[in-house]
């Protein structure tokens, strides 16, 4: 059973699709949103949860006061939980997407987001998650506003992500077979 940890919407189920996602542990999650809370980016915040799946941490992030929520995911059944599940929680200021996480990214930025959730297949190798956090830190329609925070969450076992120019770490932590990564804009020329 997936539910949301506290908010709004705090002890409601979520559903996770059938086969080919990999939902964030309830206590990962826990620890990740307390964190977040603490460096003060959730309310109000615009988010994008890249590599959705259920949708838990974007929706995890709308039930904490996150003001708008993008969940992309490119798999049609995990877009079709992402809505079911954006629909029973009725958190305003969801939208589901269907698009890569890397081609989504490719388009206008729009507003600047606060926070980047990435919750990639453990399996996805390191040059394909540079796809997606590369365009993130573009100086051109830039998609993070001041004091943005990206978090990539990965196998232990993976490494540290492969940071572009324009973006640095600043923490990360271990909970066993996963590893919580945190960075922000750095401010070095990235085009």
């Amino acid at each position: 059973m997936t539910r949301i940890v506290a908010g709004s919407a705090g002890g409601r189920r979520i559903e996770v699709p059938a086969a080919g996602t990999r939902p964030t542990s309830e206590r990962v999650r826990e620890a990740l949103f307390s964190r977040l809370e603490h460096l003060g980016v959730l309310d109000g915040a615009r988010v994008l949860d890249l590599c959705a799946g259920s949708g838990a941490l974007g929706l995890e992030a709308a039930s904490r006061g996150a003001a708008e929520v993008a969940l992309v995911d490119s798999a049609k059944g995990a877009v079709t939980v992402c809505q079911r599940n954006a629909r029973s929680l009725g958190l305003a200021g969801v939208r589901v997407v269907k698009a890569s996480a890397a081609g989504y990214l490719a388009g206008a930025a729009g507003a600047p987001v606060d926070l980047v959730l990435i919750d990639p297949p453990y399996g996805m190798d390191s040059a394909a998650l540079s796809e997606i956090l590369a365009p993130l830190a573009r100086e051109r329609d830039p998609w993070l506003a001041e004091g943005a925070v990206v978090v990539v969450e990965r196998a232990t076992r993976s490494g540290e992500p492969d940071w572009p120019a324009g973006l640095r770490r600043f923490a990360s932590k271990k909970y066993g077979e996963t590893t919580v990564w945190f960075a922000e804009p750095s401010g070095e020329d990235s085009d």
